[in-house]
């Protein structure tokens, strides 16, 4: 995916990037009918993405190229060095690239501010994408764009690591308590047993474990005050106290995969992302990736993606549609899979990609029981200040990081409409 080493960090932009959409069309999100629209050959479409990398661009390139081929139109693929910016800029000054990458933290505030065009009704078999990530991607009850990929996250395990401690497969935490267990053994000869990034991208699995969440299914109340909630950060700190868990920062990492990489962590986690990077910059370190443990409230991860959006003002929106419909198809979405690592978004796909890749089960597997994130105008900035505040967890309070999370996301809530 195209935030795959950055996903916690990726620039924002937020209070330009929401200033600059929410003027930019009076449609409500759902086309701009005063956009004059090409049709037939011919056409040149730009598309704009976030890349992860080499691979992802070059895949991106030659899929767009298939299709360009087939119908005589002509594609530009663009590169952003930061798509919320680009993208908040290009909304604003009225020329908007015709496709293009939305990340789910800025969905809701494009298509709030009337950018984006809503396609979802001209795909037939739309049903065959995820249902946590159809939900993640409509807009007052309107699929706006389709999910591109998929990803969940799992317990990545430094397998040299484990052996060295005395443990075996026996040992993989299936619970909290394993997973507590485990990593106080693993904590040794300057190696720490579970490092993980301090954001709510990765420790809202936690929560969720818990039987606990940011808002109720329908993102309409906060939820995040809760004893659920507070006995996820507070299982968390307990790990953090005895030294067992450390932020990503604290062992002079990036992210989890690099401190997996370097044998500084014995276990992280970390999303499907990983396993591109691990081929590419530490080859030779052997891991496996199991399911994220069972909490109280039993298994639980987050599901992560990206849409491929049209702008509302796009004179190409016709071939825009079918430039998506290509680049989700089935095989498309296996190719790319194989180019650089994603999941499949279609439900179809995935399971071939199961099939194909058994080593990415535990991602695949956490699909069914995985946790949309909030797709609320303006909540990105609620979730940044509660990055913000878990980055203090090991000697803070849980109760007053969430009592904070729940007053700043009932702001958000009150001015959403």
């Amino acid at each position: 995916m195209a935030t795959s080493r950055t996903l916690a960090a990726a620039a924002v932009c937020a209070a330009l990037a929401l200033g600059a959409v929410t003027g930019c069309s009076s449609s409500g999100g759902f086309g701009d009918p005063s956009a004059k629209q090409s049709s037939g050959a011919n056409q040149n479409l730009t598309v704009l993405i976030a890349t992860s990398g080499e691979a992802e661009t070059a895949a991106v390139k030659a899929a767009t190229a298939d299709w360009a081929r087939r119908t005589g139109n002509t594609v530009t693929v663009q590169i952003a060095a930061n798509i919320n910016q680009q993208l908040g800029q290009a909304f604003a000054g009225g020329n908007p690239p015709d496709l293009f990458y939305v990340n789910s933290d800025q969905f809701a505030n494009y298509a709030k501010g009337g950018s984006l065009y809503a396609y979802g009704d001209r795909i037939p078999d739309a049903d065959d994408f995820a249902e946590q990530l159809r939900k993640a991607f409509s807009y007052q009850g309107k699929l706006t764009c389709l999910p591109k990929d998929s990803s969940t996250l799992g317990l990545a395990v430094n397998t040299d690591l484990w052996k060295q401690a005395g443990l075996t497969e026996a040992d993989y935490p299936t619970s909290w308590q394993q997973l507590s267990d485990d990593a106080a053994k693993l904590t040794r000869d300057g190696v720490t047993g579970l490092v993980t990034a301090p954001d709510h991208q990765r420790l809202g699995a936690l929560l969720k474990q818990a039987g606990g969440w940011i808002t109720d299914p329908g993102q309409t109340a906060m939820t995040a005050d809760s004893p659920a909630n507070k006995q996820a950060l507070e299982f968390l700190q307990g790990m953090m106290k005895t030294g067992s868990a450390k932020y990503v920062s604290e062992v002079d990492a990036g992210w989890g995969g690099e401190a997996l990489g370097k044998g500084k962590a014995a276990m992280t986690i970390e999303g499907n992302w990983l396993k591109g990077a691990m081929a590419k910059d530490y080859p030779g370190v052997p891991y496996k990736v199991l399911p994220l443990p069972a909490g109280p409230a039993g298994p639980g991860t987050l599901s992560f993606s990206n849409c491929w959006g049209i702008a509302a003002r796009s004179s190409h929106r016709a071939a825009g549609v079918d430039l998506v419909k290509h680049l989700t198809s089935a095989d498309q979405q296996l190719e790319f899979a194989k180019a650089f690592g994603v999941m499949p978004s279609r439900t179809s796909a995935l399971a071939t990609y199961a099939a194909t890749y058994p080593e990415s089960k535990a991602w695949v597997d956490g699909v069914a029981h995985a946790q949309p994130p909030v797709t609320v105008p303006g909540f990105n900035q609620v979730l940044t200040q509660f990055d913000t505040d878990l980055q203090s967890l090991r000697t803070g309070d849980p109760a007053a990081i969430l009592a904070a999370l729940q007053r700043n996301g009932e702001q958000a809530l009150k001015h959403a409409g």
